[in-house]
């Protein structure tokens, strides 16, 4: 078995000096520095060039640079998919996410792990785990999402988060550990933002 079926089987493998794996996060981040330096009103020039990154995406996806991935290919995005700067997606394990996804700047999705022991650590052996985020999502700044996580749909994670277990459906989410605060209710939808 390869390092990359490894990877791709959530199995232990070796990222750091596995040859294949190396060559494809070099590609695609590559890729992904050619996308950073587009011109911001090339727009078709930056739409072309994210569906050439990712692995599948809807027709309206829109990622602000600067965005980073580890591979691309094991990424999906839906339809009407917003990321606002600092976007880092390390996609060792597949992630996933549905459709009306808005993501605020400097956030992170960690498929990645290391082993607790720095023996096998300092080997550059790790593990990854998916990430799937269901649809209208919306990720507050500064949110990190760790290995092995599913957020579900219709969720508002509060930014700064750090999410290391499941949030639930219909969910408000916030804080280092994530925890549900409360439910999303039709209540929500009454609600003036405005300050007065």
């Amino acid at each position: 078995m390869t390092e990359k079926e490894k990877m791709l089987n959530e199995m232990m493998y070796d990222a750091n000096y596995d040859t294949e794996l190396m060559e494809e996060r070099t590609k695609c981040k590559e890729l992904c520095q050619t996308y950073n330096n587009l011109p911001i009103g090339d727009s078709a020039g930056r739409s072309r060039m994210i569906k050439q990154i990712l692995g599948k995406t809807g027709e309206n996806v829109n990622i602000e640079p600067m965005f980073w991935c580890d591979y691309g290919w094991n990424i999906e995005v839906g339809e009407n998919f917003y990321a606002n700067h600092g976007l880092v997606i390390l996609d060792g394990g597949k992630v996933t996410f549905g459709d009306n996804v808005f993501i605020a700047p400097s956030c992170g999705f960690h498929t990645a792990g290391h082993p607790i022991d720095f023996e096998r650590r300092n080997e550059g052996i790790e593990y990854a785990y998916p990430i799937t985020v269901g649809s209208n999502v919306w990720i507050g700044a500064g949110v990190q999402v760790m290995p092995g996580v599913t957020i579900g749909s219709n969720v508002v994670i509060g930014g700064g988060s750090v999410v290391v277990k499941d949030i639930p459906d219909d969910s408000v989410a916030v804080g280092n550990p994530c925890k549900v605060i409360r439910k999303i209710t039709k209540e929500d939808q009454k609600k003036d933002w405005s300050r007065k």
